[in-house]
């Protein structure tokens, strides 16, 4: 026969060991972004506007115009803000998505995504030297850009843009110009 024991301390124990997973509220989740895996919806000489798989079936609209990528998610997509925001240089945008995901209502849901644009320096130069990782705000009430860092002017620019989302996504107001968080040097605005 098994010793009985109180319910007290196995209370406590579980709720120990429980509480570090309770606590994390925000994570990040990544997805690969290659315009190859798309649905091509429109193409002319001057762009392209791309359906693409998303995190846990989110769908995201790529556009390219005027040698400049935007970036919008939700089946809304196509008509949200952020369908039309881009950076002022020409640009391309890294292949790897980070989505910002939340457990405060449970399930884990995506509220912002980080994409890092890669901006032309010189048409002679290969490589590109100024990077943006732009926060992208996702939500029914509306889905913008909300903050810009300069991934070289800042050694920790990858935590300031988590910080954005995290602290910025759920107020920020559409209406507005997204923020500079940090330092900027990528270009002049």
């Amino acid at each position: 026969m098994m010793p009985k024991i109180p319910a007290l301390p196995l209370l406590l124990c579980g709720l120990l060991l429980a509480s570090p997973v309770a606590a994390a509220q925000y994570d990040s989740a990544y997805t690969e972004l290659d315009l190859d895996q798309c649905t091509v919806l429109g193409a002319d000489d001057f762009g392209a506007q791309y359906a693409c798989p998303g995190y846990k079936g989110i769908p995201m609209f790529v556009a390219e115009g005027d040698l400049r990528f935007m970036v919008s998610y939700g089946f809304g997509a196509p008509d949200a803000k952020a369908a039309s925001q881009t950076l002022p240089p020409f640009n391309t945008v890294a292949p790897n998505i980070e989505w910002r995901v939340s457990n405060i209502t449970g399930g884990w849901k995506p509220f912002a995504t980080i994409v890092r644009y890669l901006l032309d320096d010189d048409e002679n130069e290969p490589v590109k030297k100024r990077q943006v990782l732009v926060v992208t705000k996702i939500s029914d009430k509306g889905t913008c850009q909300i903050a810009w860092v300069d991934a070289k002017a800042n050694s920790d620019a990858n935590e300031l843009a988590r910080k954005a989302a995290d602290e910025k996504a759920d107020s920020f107001d559409c209406a507005k110009d997204p923020e500079i968080v940090g330092k900027f040097e990528a270009w002049k605005r």
